[in-house]
């Protein structure tokens, strides 16, 4: 997403001249020929990305435009621009909010150069008040990026949950962000600042589910040299988020059932319960309803759970997100990596909007990283994500005219068997193994020797997958 940047000057031609060297570089360009023109523009729309303000100017000078626009809180960089580069007028800039100044007529270079430093200053500053939020356990629904329909309806009803102790249940797939909401839970709720503790469920060995959850004392068992707090207690006073609930053990839902109404726990080997007085969150990508019907969960602690669930929509079904995602990933690794890409070109944003993401968020993550580790140009482009840009086309391209004309017995090379479905997933392992077997009767012409030798298998075990995937089995028996 291409950054924009307010020219604020009363000269037509120096605004001309701006104009064309931050065009060049792949920046939108916003005009303003005065001060006050500059706080309309601000007042009615979107505040840019940078601003460059000429300070001499009729009407509002550039001085009382740039601390009208900290007093209503605009923290867009500003870079003043002035004919005479005294102290004095450089140090009341300074004083009243400016990054930076260029005694003009400036270089392009030193206005490219001067709006990159601010623009990498403002990440900085950004990513540092994320790390900080975060440390604090103080994310809020305000932290959260998107404004897609299905967003806006997350943060409605994850507000209205914060500020209240009712039990949440996060349901999505894996990667949505379910843990990044259950923050925002704690950050809203009157917890905030008090111990936010993730446990993925899913990832607890199973004979240590319970001293880990729990906590144990010591000489408790073989192994427990020190007593241990476990989970709950190190929440106390805060939020406990319980990641893939529905992969717990059924002996350990009836434990996690108990300290949800009776605010206890027992520790194994303590002689008494604790009290504890925790908020829990849960999140799972299951279908929990089933798992109770096919009796892996108890419906009892699922009742208990779900009193308010909030469905934390897939990516394909917010792509509107996409482009904000981006560009906050792309601010993060900048900062992680000492990077100054300043976002994705139009071409990227089109490939990386169009495509499924059966992985969501986090594979979305994981794909801009890599491409801002490997980035040379200031834009991130299609070719800086190899692994989607040229997977979709090999994998749903039509067999080539070249495949479809190859002679009996040859090789077609351009028909390619799909991995994945048309959304993006893999698709089955028996649904790729009855197409792979259909392409080599095919080229093979039903030679079954042959096809069974290429495939590495045995002729009987080839007729019994033949059979057993429905398959021709008049032209399979012609070899």
């Amino acid at each position: 997403m291409a950054r924009t940047v307010l020219v604020v000057d009363d000269d037509p031609t120096q605004r001309r001249l701006i104009q064309a060297v931050l065009e060049r570089e792949g920046f939108q360009v916003q005009q303003a020929d005065g001060g006050e023109a500059a706080l309309e523009r601000l007042q009615a729309g979107p505040a840019p990305d940078a601003i460059l303000l000429d300070l001499v100017m009729p009407g509002t000078p550039g001085l009382e435009v740039l601390r009208r626009l900290r007093a209503e809180g605009v923290t867009a960089p500003v870079i003043v621009l002035t004919a005479s580069g005294g102290v004095d007028t450089v140090v009341q800039a300074m004083q009243a909010g400016a990054q930076d100044f260029f005694v003009k007529p400036a270089s392009p270079e030193r206005i490219l150069v001067g709006l990159r430093n601010a623009l990498q200053m403002k990440s900085l500053t950004q990513e540092v008040d994320r790390l900080k939020k975060h440390a604090a356990h103080l994310v809020t629904f305000d932290d959260l990026v998107g404004a897609s329909q299905p967003m806006r309806l997350v943060k409605v009803m994850g507000e209205r949950a914060a500020k209240t102790s009712i039990p949440v249940l996060i349901l999505g797939e894996s990667g949505v962000g379910k843990e990044l909401i259950a923050r925002a839970v704690h950050g809203g709720s009157d917890r905030a600042g008090k111990p936010f503790v993730a446990v993925n469920c899913g990832a607890l060995p199973e004979n240590l589910v319970e001293s880990i959850l729990f906590g144990h004392e010591k000489g408790s068992f073989t192994g427990a040299h020190d007593r241990h707090l476990g989970k709950f207690q190190e929440a106390h006073g805060g939020t406990l988020f319980l990641d893939e609930v529905g992969e717990l053990p059924l002996d350990m839902q009836v434990k996690l059932l108990r300290a949800l109404q009776e605010k206890e726990v027992d520790p194994v080997g303590a002689k008494r319960p604790v009290k504890i007085d925790v908020r829990v969150v849960a999140a799972t990508n299951r279908d929990l309803a089933e798992r109770v019907k096919a009796g892996l969960f108890r419906e009892d602690l699922f009742y208990r759970l779900n009193v308010f669930p909030i469905e934390a929509p897939a990516l394909r079904e917010r792509r509107d997100d996409i482009p904000a995602l981006v560009e906050a990933f792309v601010r993060r690794f900048n900062a992680q990596e000492g990077k100054r890409v300043m976002g994705a070109s139009a071409e990227a944003l089109a490939l990386l909007t169009a495509f499924d993401w059966p992985g969501n968020v986090r594979q979305l993550e994981n794909a801009v990283y890599r491409a801002i580790v490997l980035a040379d140009g200031p834009y991130l482009t299609p070719q800086d994500f190899p692994a989607i840009s040229g997977l979709a086309p090999a994998i749903h391209a039509p067999a080539s005219s070249a495949a479809l004309d190859a002679a009996p017995g040859e090789p077609a090379p351009d028909q390619p068997v799909r991995i994945l479905d048309d959304r993006g997933h893999l698709r089955t392992l028996e649904e790729i193994e009855r197409d792979l077997i259909q392409l080599a009767i095919e080229i093979y012409a039903g030679h079954m020797s042959e096809v069974a030798r290429r495939l590495g298998i045995g002729r009987s075990t080839l007729y019994r997958k033949v059979r057993e995937q429905g398959l021709d089995v008049e032209m399979a028996e012609a070899g």
